[in-house]
C-alpha cells in the first residue's frame, strides 16, 4: 500500500487533499512571502488519528508539518518547494475537552481557534488572557508552537507561562500525554516547556490544558498622546506604580503607523487628532468597579499630564469606545498589509534600551536608504517591538525588499548589540533561520541541534524551520 492509500484508510479520502484547488490555501502564508508543494494535506479528526498519520509517514520516510490557522509571520507552517512533504493539518481537532472552575484550567484541543477559547472561558465565567490580532483564526497549537505573546503578555505571561500541561505526538508516532493541570510539578525536566516555542520541529501539539484566571469586573481603556518615545518609557513606569498589576496592556504606536491605518481602513476613526509623534494605548483591569478603575487611570494620567510625560489623552466611556481604540492598534498590520507589506521586525529589548534603540537605528537606515520610513508600534510593557519599515510616498515597497537583507544586518545588529532578541512572538521559520547563527552561540546551537536529534532522529519534523 502506497502512503496516499495508508493515509485515505487512516482519516478518510475526504481528509486527504491532493487537487491543486483544494490545497492550495495551505501552501501559502498569510502574508503571501512563501509558497510551497505538499504531496498532500490530511486532517485528522482526533489525536489517534494524528499518531497514525505521523507513523505511516515516519515508516515511508517521508517529511511532515503541522499546520494550524495558517496565520504565521516566518514562514513555519508553510512546507518548501519539493512537495515531498505531508502537510498536516490540525483544523478538524477543535474540542474543548475540559473546563475545571476549581482548578481554573481549561484542556482543549490544538485545532481550537483562539477567540473559541476565549469564548469558552468566558461562558463559564473565566479569563483566558492570551489575545492578539489574528485571535479570530489562529489556533492554540500555532500559539504554542511558536510561544505567542499579544497585548497581554505584561499582566498574564506569554502561552509558555499560560500552559500547565500538553499532549504531544512524537516523530514516533507515539503520544506523550502531559495533560497534567498542576501549577508544581517538580519531578524532573519540563517536558512541555521544549515543545512550546519549537514550531513543530521536535512533534505535533494535539491539546493543551491552559490557565484560566476570574473575569475583571471593569476594563477601562485611555489612548494618549506623547512627546517623545522616552515620555512613553517615563509612563510605563508611572502607569506600573499607580495601577500595579492591574496594569494589563501598555502598546505603544508611532503616529506614522496611526495614519497609515486610519488611510487604509476607514472603519477607523481617531480618538484625538494625530499630531503628536508617539501614541500609547494602555489599558487597566480591575475587581472593583468601573469608577475605580477610571480613578486610577485618571490619577496616572494627570500625573503624567503634569509631569510633562502625556500632550493629551482620552479615557474610554463605554465598551464601545474601548473597541474602537482597541481597533487602531489592532489594525495597523492590516492596514500595512493592504499598502503592500514592510520589512517586518519582531524583536524583544530591556525597555530601558528602546528609546535609544529606536532614535539610533531609525538614523542609521535614514542615512543608508533615504527612502525608509519606519512603522514602529508594539508591546512596550514586555520590550516587544514590531519594528517595521516601510517606503516613503513616491518609492514603491518593492524597493524595500530588494534590500530586506540588509535593512535586516542593519536592525539584528543593534539589536544584538543592546542584549536583545531577534524574533519575541513570532518565531524563525524558514524567515530568520539561516541568520539565528549569527545571534546564537555554537554551544546553544549545538544542544539545540542534540535535543532535535533525540525527539526527531530521522529530521522528518517540519524540516528546514528553525535550524
Amino acid at each position: 500500500m502506497n502512503l496516499l492509500d495508508a493515509l485515505r484508510g487512516i482519516v478518510g479520502t475526504a481528509n486527504v487533499l491532493v487537487e491543486p484547488a483544494a490545497t492550495e490555501p495551505y501552501l501559502v502564508d498569510w502574508r503571501k512571502r512563501y509558497r510551497g508543494a505538499a504531496l498532500a494535506v490530511v486532517r485528522p479528526g482526533n489525536t489517534r488519528e494524528v499518531a497514525q498519520v505521523v507513523a505511516a509517514c515516519a515508516s515511508a520516510n517521508t517529511a511532515m508539518l503541522p499546520q494550524g490557522g495558517n496565520t504565521g509571520l516566518v514562514g513555519g507552517g508553510t512546507p518548501d518547494s519539493s512537495g515531498s512533504a505531508v502537510l498536516v493539518s490540525l483544523q478538524r481537532m477543535t474540542r474543548v475537552r475540559a473546563v475545571d472552575l476549581d482548578n481554573d484550567t481549561i484542556t482543549v484541543e490544538a485545532g481550537c481557534i483562539l477567540q473559541s477559547v476565549q469564548e469558552a472561558a468566558r461562558a463559564r465565567g473565566r479569563l483566558f488572557p492570551l489575545s492578539l490580532a489574528a485571535e479570530g483564526s489562529a489556533t492554540i497549537g500555532g500559539n504554542l508552537a511558536t510561544n505567542a505573546g499579544g497585548t497581554q503578555v505584561l499582566r498574564y505571561g506569554n502561552a509558555r507561562e499560560l500552559t500547565l500541561g500538553l499532549e504531544v505526538v512524537l516523530a514516533s508516532g507515539e503520544i506523550w500525554n502531559g495533560l497534567r493541570a498542576l501549577r508544581k510539578d517538580n519531578t524532573g525536566y519540563d517536558l512541555k516547556q521544549l515543545f512550546i516555542g519549537s514550531e513543530g520541529t521536535l512533534g505535533i501539539i494535539t491539546a493543551a490544558t491552559l490557565k484560566l484566571f476570574p473575569l475583571p469586573r471593569s476594563q477601562v481603556t485611555a489612548f494618549a498622546a506623547l512627546p517623545s518615545l522616552p515620555a512613553a518609557a517615563r509612563l510605563l513606569e508611572l502607569a506600573r506604580a499607580g495601577a500595579g498589576p492591574g496594569l494589563t496592556a501598555f502598546e505603544v504606536m508611532s503616529a506614522r503607523c496611526i495614519k497609515r491605518a486610519l488611510g487604509e481602513l476607514p472603519r477607523l476613526r481617531a480618538p484625538l487628532p494625530v499630531t503628536a509623534p508617539w501614541y500609547v494605548l494602555l489599558e487597566i483591569s480591575d475587581h472593583a468597579d468601573e469608577a475605580h478603575a477610571a480613578g486610577v487611570l485618571e490619577t496616572v494620567l494627570g500625573g503624567a499630564f503634569e509631569a510633562g510625560v502625556v500632550e493629551d489623552s482620552v479615557i474610554a466611556a463605554s465598551l464601545e469606545q474601548s473597541h474602537s481604540l482597541w481597533e487602531i492598534r489592532e489594525g495597523i498590520p492590516e492596514a500595512h498589509a493592504k499598502a503592500g507589506g514592510n520589512v517586518k521586525h519582531d524583536i524583544a529589548l530591556p525597555v530601558s534600551a528602546i528609546p535609544a534603540f529606536v532614535e539610533e537605528t531609525n538614523a542609521r537606515l535614514a542615512e543608508r536608504f533615504p527612502w525608509i520610513e519606519p512603522a514602529v508600534f508594539g508591546h512596550l510593557g514586555d520590550g516587544n517591538l514590531h519594528y517595521n519599515m516601510g517606503t516613503r510616498a513616491g518609492t514603491p515597497i518593492t524597493v524595500a525588499f530588494e534590500h530586506e537583507r540588509e535593512i535586516n544586518g542593519i536592525v539584528h545588529a543593534a539589536v544584538a548589540a543592546r542584549g536583545g532578541s531577534i524574533s519575541a512572538e513570532h518565531g524563525i521559520g524558514q524567515l530568520k533561520r539561516d541568520v539565528l547563527p549569527d545571534y546564537k552561540s555554537a554551544l546553544e546551537l549545538r544542544l539545540m541541534r542534540q535535543i532535535k536529534q533525540t525527539f526527531d532522529p530521522g529530521g522528518l519534523m517540519n524540516p528546514g524551520k528553525l535550524l
